[in-house]
């Protein structure tokens, strides 16, 4: 299995690491001659602005999009949750349009505000998942096609899955617990 991230901007070394330590072939992406036989792809945390121009800027947009129309499953994280996104009302942003999710940026504030908070993910099981939010965005509306599956107390939606494509507002990639990782992997896989 060989899992790409987009090492455009961001915290695409500490996804690497996450998928290594499952012991998962994991492949920088900064070209899209790199995409080819890639079989899941994650859109790491970072400037969503920056990772969306340098998409275009290396043609790597539209061969995302293609890809993923194509069954290709993705992981965006933080601001790969944006950029996965139907919507956002930032018009910095052009996002891949690819779940049915409406997306805020920075919805918690600045970096000072930024915050980690246990959250029940039932699909990752009973054991509660430290959610590190760094100004993080928040899925403000989503279809019937998605499927919500973090909350925060509040009743704000902060992780969804629609088919093969899943985003989280937090970063999986800086806790030690691999479980979002192991749980993307299995879409990957089809289990």
């Amino acid at each position: 299995m060989r899992i790409g991230v987009l090492a455009a901007q961001g915290a695409f070394v500490e996804h690497i690491a996450r998928l290594c330590r499952l012991e998962v072939e994991a492949l920088a992406v900064r070209l899209p001659h790199e995409l080819a036989s890639l079989d899941g792809l994650i859109i790491p945390g970072g400037e969503s602005t920056a990772i969306s121009k340098l998409m275009l800027d290396y043609n790597l947009t539209g061969e995302i999009r293609n890809l993923a129309k194509n069954g290709l499953p993705i992981l965006g994280t933080c601001a790969g949750m944006i950029i996965l996104a139907n919507a956002t009302p930032d018009l910095e942003v052009e996002p891949l349009g690819l779940m049915n999710i409406m997306v805020r940026r920075n919805a918690f504030g600045r970096q000072i505000d930024s915050f980690e908070t246990e959250l029940s993910i039932p699909v990752l099981g009973k054991k509660p998942f430290t959610g590190i939010f760094i100004r993080a965005p928040i899925i403000e509306q989503a279809t019937s096609e998605v499927e919500i599956l973090a909350k925060l107390a509040d009743g704000t939606s902060v992780a969804a899955r629609q088919g093969k494509l899943l985003a989280c507002a937090f970063h999986p990639e800086l806790t030690d617990d691999l479980r979002f990782h192991q749980y993307f992997i299995g879409i990957v896989t089809g289990n």
